[in-house]
Order: structure tokens, then C-alpha cells, then sequence
């Protein structure tokens, strides 16, 4: 068990359907951010674009990725849809990559495609990460059923439109105040498909009493890192 665990949220350029060259962008913010864990926002590898391909484990274009995080010893929590399928969070180290989340609370057009997956955690050297997409950190039985897990922190990939830039940070504090826990929410920035042209970007980290810690700008490329002592 690891008595530190140091955290990124990133805001890669991302082009729609892109997935070779989102997953370029990505490796190029692992190797630069050198974080045992870095967390990319809602469906960063395709833009959310809820037409856009399903993304295996395997799949040979996430090599970039694969070796970014052997190279740093990072975890890397990236958005795609998955096999389920769900709106999905897969992990990427160094031996390859795996699904581990599927976002619950769906809406709109995306309950056309894709099923609600569970609260689930991801364990990091001992670190219990609760693990969230978008919509689910704005439904307080999300955060709920999630914390009943026991978690260290909660964390999240989002998209928001560049008019709702407050709207992640306060739904980060709301969790962090309600269930102690720190929180961290990549957020897109820059444009990403499905209508959001221009995006929040403003990626963070807050403390378990709401506090922040870290936090980006509104340009792509752009991220924050914060390292947690226990």
C-alpha cells in the first residue's frame, strides 16, 4: 500500500473519430504530466461522438498509450465507448488495457446505444478510486452508492459546454462536502464532436472539505497534479 498517490486530470486535443491520433495526444500528456494516475474526460478517445466505434481492449491504437504508461508507471483512465456497450472508462498501464466502468445515470440520445453499467471502484496501490462519467457526478445516489464502497476519492471524466465551466467544480465540491472524499474531474476543452464546439476545459482537483488543489486552464493540452499523502 502506498502512502502517497499522485493524480492528473488531463484535456487532450482530440479530433472526432480520431482514435490513433486522440491516442497520440493522450501519450504525450502522460509522459509530460508523470502521474501514477492520470484521468481523461468523457469519451476522449472518439469525441463524444455517440455513432463513433466501439473501442476493444486490444486494440493495436492504444499502443501509444500502452507505452507512454509503462514508461511513466502511470495508470491512465480513459474515456470510449466499450463493449457493454457502455460509455465507458477503460484502464491503460503498461501491460495493456482493460473496462473497468460503464457510466450508470445515460440521457438523452445516448440510452439509444448504449446500457447504464454499476458503481464500481479502481484499486491503485491500495487507493480506492470511485469512478464516474459525466452525468453521474450531477445525481446524488451516484456519489452515494459509490462512497458506500469505501473510497479514498472520487473521480471523473466529463464534457460540458464552455457556458457551464462552473458546473463540474460545483459538483465536485458537492461530493467532496457530502462524503469527504477528494475528487478530481478531467473536462474536455476545445472542441470534441456531438455538438460541443467549444468546451469547458478548467480540469480539477479538489481536498475532502471542497477546497481546490489544482486546476487547469480552458486550452486543450492542458493539465492539473496533485499528490495525496495518508
Amino acid at each position: 500500500m502506498s502512502h502517497s498517490l499522485t493524480i492528473a486530470v488531463a484535456q487532450p486535443h482530440c479530433v472526432a473519430h480520431d482514435v490513433a491520433g486522440n491516442a497520440l495526444s493522450h501519450a504525450a500528456v502522460i509522459r509530460e504530466a508523470s502521474a501514477r494516475v492520470v484521468v481523461f474526460p468523457e469519451m476522449s478517445l472518439t469525441g463524444y461522438e455517440l455513432d463513433a466505434a466501439v473501442v476493444e481492449p486490444d486494440d493495436p491504437r492504444l499502443a501509444p498509450i500502452v507505452e507512454a504508461c509503462a514508461a511513466t508507471g502511470t495508470t491512465a483512465l480513459v474515456g470510449a465507448p466499450v463493449p457493454g456497450p457502455w460509455i465507458g472508462v477503460l484502464a491503460v498501464d503498461g501491460t495493456g488495457a482493460r473496462v473497468v466502468y460503464g457510466k450508470v445515470y445515460l440521457h438523452g440520445s445516448e440510452a439509444e446505444r448504449f446500457v447504464p453499467g454499476e458503481p464500481v471502484v479502481l484499486d491503485v496501490d491500495g487507493w480506492r478510486l470511485g469512478l464516474a462519467v459525466c452525468r453521474d457526478t450531477g445525481i446524488p445516489e451516484h456519489a452515494e452508492r459509490t462512497a458506500a464502497l469505501a473510497i479514498d476519492g472520487y473521480v471523473a471524466g466529463v464534457v460540458h459546454h464552455d457556458h457551464e465551466a462552473s458546473l463540474h467544480g460545483d459538483r465536485a465540491k458537492r461530493v467532496a462536502a457530502e462524503h469527504r472524499v477528494w475528487t478530481a474531474t478531467a473536462a474536455f476543452a476545445g472542441p470534441t464532436g456531438g455538438g460541443f464546439g467549444r468546451t469547458s476545459g478548467g480540469s480539477g482537483i479538489w481536498d475532502a472539505q471542497g477546497d481546490v488543489l489544482a486546476e487547469a486552464g480552458p486550452e486543450p493540452g492542458d493539465f492539473a497534479r496533485w499528490t495525496f499523502e495518508r
